[in-house]
């Protein structure tokens, strides 16, 4: 009776222990986000249950293994077991409780500052993501380490391993070269201040947003949904544009192609009642000019500001939609026509190369004779009095 009692006492007291502690934390940090709502730590720690319960029962279950007097054959095999279990448990519950310290820490600066500098506030965006992987990054291989060094053979191996570290450091290098080179791009980025999660850039010709930046790649969310994946080392080594790297207040243009007869000053005063009733636009500034003309046109160009590249967009289309409308509708004499004629046809010669009408080659309009002839057959006599040719 007492062999089964002792490993039903062992295990399942460790379990019910587990569960106890673990269900009281949660209530507790329940409780402490419910009272403290300005924060999201509690409600970040309490993402950490699982890690921490697989802890607890790690930890109860290693240390009372011995008290359960089962599997003596593989005791060193089970104890190896829920050591593994043990570190890689305690690995997560640090990565949780560092993220959860992380963001709270970002939450508040950006609560405070989001208004005032929201450019930096994506910079610090940008750095607090990257070390948060950083720190994760050196936790999981330490975390691993420690798994390994559990194991005899490991232990002697790790000696070894220590006096060719400067071999091996060369030939790692040498083989994960571009992989380094986007490690080092990465904090680069991270604390160079070039691109930021958020900022508004323009890649090999696509406009987006940058959505994701690690250590190793960096996503851009482009306007149509898509999301281009790029490694980071790109931003490091090429010239790319960042429409919000300072303020993402933009200044946009909108071009129309008129008429010489097309009323600017009317045109000014309807880009100003276009702009009075879009929300878009942010109202610092917007003007109307003639900015290039040909024989047959002028081109007219706005001047319109927006908060961001968004905004700008919309102001854009907008204008241009509801001026194009209003000269349709108010001013058509304004939009520009191509002027067509029937070509003349062409004249019919003689064996001798000559027109009907004289020299080879060459024609005459109606009435005019030629140097050696009469009127073209079908022409008037005379010319109407007062008509004039130009040659």
């Amino acid at each position: 009776m007492e062999d089964v009692l002792r490993p039903l006492i062992v295990f399942g007291g460790s379990v019910v222990l587990t569960l106890t502690l673990g269900w009281s934390t949660d209530r507790l940090l329940r409780k402490a986000d419910t009272r403290h709502p300005e924060t999201p730590m509690w409600e970040l720690l309490r993402r950490g249950r699982i890690p921490y319960q697989l802890l607890i029962c790690a930890v109860l279950l290693r240390s009372s293994f011995s008290e359960a007097r089962l599997f003596e054959g593989s005791r060193e095999t089970v104890e190896r077991v829920l050591t593994l279990v043990l570190i890689g448990s305690a690995a997560w519950l640090v990565i949780r409780i560092a993220a959860a310290v992380v963001e709270t820490s970002y939450t508040r600066y950006a609560n405070v500052h989001r208004e005032r500098d929201p450019a930096r506030v994506r910079r610090v965006r940008t750095q607090v993501t990257l070390i948060r992987r950083v720190v994760s990054a050196i936790v999981g291989v330490v975390a691993v380490a420690a798994m390994l060094l559990t194991f005899p053979a490991m232990r002697a191996a790790g000696a070894s391993l220590l006096a060719s570290a400067g071999i091996l450091g060369i030939v790692a290098g040498v083989a994960a070269q571009s992989t380094l080179s986007n490690l080092f791009a990465g904090l680069q980025i991270a604390f160079g201040d070039m691109v930021r999660i958020g900022d508004t850039v323009v890649v090999d010709g696509e406009w987006g947003t940058v959505e994701e930046i690690t250590l190793t790649f960096l996503t851009v969310n482009t306007w149509d949904e898509r999301r281009i994946t790029m490694p980071v080392s790109y931003f490091t080594s090429k010239p790319f544009e960042n429409w919000s790297r300072d303020s993402p207040q933009m200044t946009g243009t909108v071009i129309w192609h008129l008429d010489h007869r097309a009323p600017l000053d009317a045109m000014r005063d309807r880009l100003r009642d276009i702009l009075r009733e879009c929300p878009a636009w942010d109202g610092r500034a917007y003007n109307l000019t003639v900015v290039e003309t040909t024989p047959s046109t002028i081109q007219v160009r706005a001047l319109v500001t927006a908060k961001d590249a968004g905004d700008i967009w919309t102001v854009r289309v907008e204008v241009r939609e509801q001026m194009i409308r209003w000269l349709s509708e108010q001013h058509p004499y304004a939009l520009p026509r191509v002027s067509t004629a029937p070509a003349d046809p062409a004249p019919v010669l003689d064996r001798g190369g000559r027109s009907p009408g004289g020299a080879a080659g060459i024609t005459r309009p109606p009435g005019i004779p030629g140097p050696s002839g009469p009127p073209e057959d079908g022409a008037p006599a005379h010319e109407p009095q007062g008509a004039t040719h130009e040659y």
